[in-house]
This record gives structure tokens, sequence and C-alpha cells, in this order.
């Protein structure tokens, strides 16, 4: 009888804090500073996506770059050369 007792107890003690869980920190910030929490974070997304793009671009003018040098390298060039002499007579 005394672990009915005692599983009655846990269970009062469980269900505790699941109503302290019902408020929540939105509930207690004031809406001022909800909007100025929202305005902030997109702010740092667009920040994030802006970074983003920009290491995209330079990666893109580094390509470029590596291939008109490549381009420009006899050795590369008759290396990667498709030496098909047949199509050429």
């Amino acid at each position: 009888m005394p672990k009915k007792k005692h599983t009655a107890q846990n269970h009062r003690a469980s269900s505790s804090p699941q109503q302290e869980q019902g408020t929540t920190l939105k509930d207690l910030l004031g809406a001022d500073v909800l909007q100025k929490l929202k305005q902030q974070s997109d702010e740092m997304k667009a920040a994030e996506e802006q970074r983003k793009q920009e290491v995209r671009a330079q990666a893109e003018e580094a390509r470029k770059k590596e291939q008109k040098r490549l381009e420009s390298d006899m050795g590369y060039l008759l290396e990667n050369s498709k030496q098909d002499w047949r199509k050429f007579k």
C-alpha cells in the first residue's frame, strides 16, 4: 500500500512542472521587446545571406580566373585536348 501513495505523490510532483511550462518567455516579454528581437533576427538572417552570396561570388570569380589561366597554358591544353585527329583530316 505505501507504493500507491508513493506513486500518487510522484504523479502530483510531475504535473507541477507541466503547469509551469505553460508560461513561455513570449508571454513574459513585452510586445516592443518581441518586435525588436524579431527585427534583430531578420537583420542577422539578411547579413548571413549577404555573406554567403559574397563567398559564392568570390568562389565563382576565382574559378573563372583559374579557367582563364588554364586556357592560356599550352601544356594544359595539349594534355586535355581530344586527340582524335581523324576528324581533322
